[in-house]
């Protein structure tokens, strides 16, 4: 594997994610793309400084209000996912959370919109991507299960929390061909991959995974 580190990441954090990189590719993550993007990404800047020293392990971490930074693998796979059929113009994410995903997104199409419910969240990953000058994302406070209908239709959307069933506002805002991937469950969570073929779903899934439940609403 071949990992080329872009020039916003240095010194020991710029070794440490190509490290994950390499990581994550014996894992079985083949895109060259999305192995860069996790190179060239300082997870140590999305984590509470406390943890900073696990940012690099492959691990999920506790970032407050509640919620987590997702394990890097399954970062990268959901990443993965959704370049699998080109890339898209722009993304749609639920769950803006810490900001690492979207600075993985950012890195991989030309715009993401990415929608978070708590505030202190949103504004604290807004500060982050624009310390590491990624500023291709539109931030939206707001309902996850009700998506960004204004923006829509998406060719790709991605979901960083799991509802207890398939949003119909995220089916409704997928573009025809457009590909939905997302974690959906309670106890037993699995990810899918949905593609939309007119007004047919297409529902592949990938894999059992964990993360924290999507909930409708949003907080101040």
């Amino acid at each position: 594997m071949n990992v080329r580190v872009g020039s916003n990441v240095s010194g020991k954090s710029r070794r440490s994610g190509e490290l994950l990189a390499q990581k994550l590719y014996t894992e079985g993550i083949r895109d060259q793309r999305v192995l860069q993007a996790i190179a060239q990404s300082p997870r140590h800047i999305f984590v509470p400084e406390i943890l900073a020293h696990k940012a690099y392990d492959n691990t999920a971490l506790p970032i407050g209000q509640g919620q987590t930074i997702s394990q890097p693998y399954i970062v990268a796979k959901m990443s993965e996912l959704l370049l699998a059929d080109g890339v898209p113009d722009s993304i749609l994410e639920i769950g803006t959370g810490s900001g690492y995903q979207t600075s993985i997104l950012t890195q991989l199409v030309a715009k993401v919109f990415s929608v978070e419910r708590i505030k202190a969240l949103q504004w604290q990953a807004k500060r982050r991507l624009q310390s590491i000058d990624l500023n291709n994302v539109s931030m939206k406070h707001g309902d996850g299960w009700q998506g960004w209908s204004s923006k829509s239709p998406f060719q790709a959307i991605i979901v960083t929390a799991a509802p207890t069933e398939v949003p119909k506002a995220l089916l409704e805002q997928l573009a025809d061909g457009g590909r939905l991937v997302i974690p959906v469950g309670t106890d037993t969570q699995i990810l899918k991959v949905i593609t939309r073929h007119g007004d047919e779903y297409k529902e592949q899934q990938v894999e059992m995974v964990k993360f924290v439940p999507l909930v409708p609403g949003a907080l101040i």
